[in-house]
């Protein structure tokens, strides 16, 4: 059988030489923005873009002549991107990535390397090992600790649920499903992420599978109307499995108490689970670690790099205590890639993710660990927490603005409340408006939430070049956009 002509097209996409200039050119680029977004000076953090003109202007862009040339796309790329390094980024929980994080992402889509099974890429897989063997150390537990790195805190969180229905469900569920005669069911923070919603969800527990424990004044777990939940859904047939922990949460960075979770899960034999995507990274931080207390007790942890630790997106750590519960998530036959289904090999990930084929996290994770130390970790989230603590400070010393509580992160929520009789629904939709005109004029960039029915604007610090000053400039920003559309004086003094 002959092969199909070809006409060099293949050899041409291969030259190396071509590769190297458009390398080179790239990281050209790259430097040069890294200096300026840095700088804060030249570039705004966010350029607000109707999504519909940009589709039909990458379509246009995809119609034209094919080149070699992507000098001009690498430019068009980063204009129109969004800028998480940038001083005044305060959005959504992006890290400001390290720029030799980027040279990992280069250096591990260049070798392509599969990773759920070790022969595909053997030293980016012994990596993951020592990384979570590492880890496991920062976190408090012992050696026998295990885990695996996954495609973020959704799908970990899904992961440790799944381990604990294992464990803790009478039968097994993963081979002869969830009998209609069970009603199992976990107990959560009612200020937890979504995403612990759709793990008991998607397992099929349903909305009765999901015990909501309501929340103090803090936006922490009240932990003392766990006896009582427990016993409730007890009375309604229901089998709990698991208590899930904030550490911190969303919404406004509160911590749940770690310590009483614990008490509460060994005296009744739940699954601990701790949600530490965003703020379990203050294991690096000595100043902060208090805040976590007693996440050793937890039988699994995931924790986000791609959020407070300089990596990119996604690399998440999923931890267990004990390391033997990692193979017990998944248990299914796959003779074409391991000889035994049933042997523990840490160096077969694919046995113990979701993910068969995963990109390089441990890659992004080793550099940082082995060309810094992990105290980088800690003094970038000892940094950004004291600059949320900063704020906070601030916001309580000014008259136009009220927190529903004192930060206890670098997520800082507060809203404009103007020297003027304004209903609750007006006060939403002046913040509302807030939000939308700085993001529309691009100098900020800023989310929302909606707290016990009230709008706050709501910042996560999330640069490592944020400021006082920059703080500063924000508020002077909501105040000028709140006055001008009240028509009121502008008074910049706080």
């Amino acid at each position: 059988m002959k092969t199909s002509t070809s006409s060099g097209l293949l050899t041409q996409a291969f030259n190396t030489e071509t590769f190297q200039q458009q390398g080179h050119q790239l990281v050209d680029m790259l430097s040069t923005y890294f200096a300026q977004v840095q700088e804060g000076t030249e570039i705004s953090p966010f350029k607000h873009y109707h999504p519909d003109k940009l589709v039909d202007f990458w379509q246009k862009k995809l119609e034209q002549k094919p080149t070699e040339d992507l000098s001009t796309f690498f430019e068009e790329v980063i204009h129109q991107n969004i800028h998480t390094p940038h001083p005044q980024y305060m959005g959504h929980q992006v890290a400001a990535t390290l720029p030799v994080n980027a040279l990992a992402d280069f250096l591990g889509a260049a070798l392509n390397s599969g990773l759920g099974v070790y022969e595909m890429g053997s030293p980016i897989v012994a990596m993951e090992r020592v990384v979570i063997k590492n880890l496991a150390k920062v976190l408090g537990y012992t050696e026998q600790a295990d885990g695996v790195l996954t495609s973020g805190g959704t799908l970990g969180n899904l992961t440790a649920l799944l381990t604990a229905r294992h464990l803790k469900l009478p039968g097994d569920s993963w081979k002869e499903g969830t009998s209609a005669s069970q009603k199992p069911a976990l107990m959560v923070s009612e200020a937890a992420h979504y995403c612990v919603d759709r793990a008991a969800k998607v397992m099929g527990w349903g909305e009765e599978g999901i015990i909501k424990i309501p929340v103090d004044a803090q936006y922490c777990m009240r932990h003392d109307l766990l006896p009582q939940y427990l016993a409730e859904a007890k009375a309604q047939g229901k089998i709990v499995i698991a208590v899930v922990g904030n550490a911190c949460s969303t919404s406004t960075g509160s911590y749940d108490n770690l310590e009483a979770i614990a008490d509460f899960c060994e005296t009744n034999d739940l699954w601990m689970h701790v949600d530490g995507a965003h703020g379990a990274s203050v294991a690096f931080s000595d100043k902060y670690r208090p805040l976590i207390k007693g996440i050793e007790r937890a039988d699994s942890i995931v924790l986000d790099f791609h959020k407070m630790l300089l990596t990119s997106a996604l690399t998440t750590a999923l931890v267990y205590k004990n390391g033997n519960d990692a193979y017990r998530t998944f248990a299914q036959q796959a003779s074409y890639l391991w000889a035994d289904d049933q042997e523990t090999e840490w160096h077969n990930l694919g046995k113990r993710t979701f993910e068969c084929t995963k990109v390089a996290m441990s890659l992004r994770i080793f550099m940082i660990w082995q060309t810094y130390g992990s105290a980088i970790f800690g003094e970038h989230v000892t940094y950004l927490y004291d600059l949320g603590h900063l704020f906070g400070e601030i916001l309580e010393e000014s008259k136009d603005f009220e927190m529903p509580i004192s930060p206890q992160s670098n997520i800082v929520c507060f809203r404009y409340v103007p020297d003027v009789s304004l209903s609750t629904e007006q006060l939403n939709q002046l913040n509302r408006h807030i939000r939308q005109s700085i993001i529309e004029e691009g100098d900020f960039y800023i989310v929302q939430t909606l707290l016990n029915g009230k709008v706050y604007l709501r910042v996560t610090l999330m640069s490592p070049f944020s400021t006082e000053k920059h703080l500063m400039a924000l508020l002077e920003k909501v105040k000028k956009v709140a006055n001008q559309t009240l028509n009121l004086p502008m008074d910049s003094q706080f």
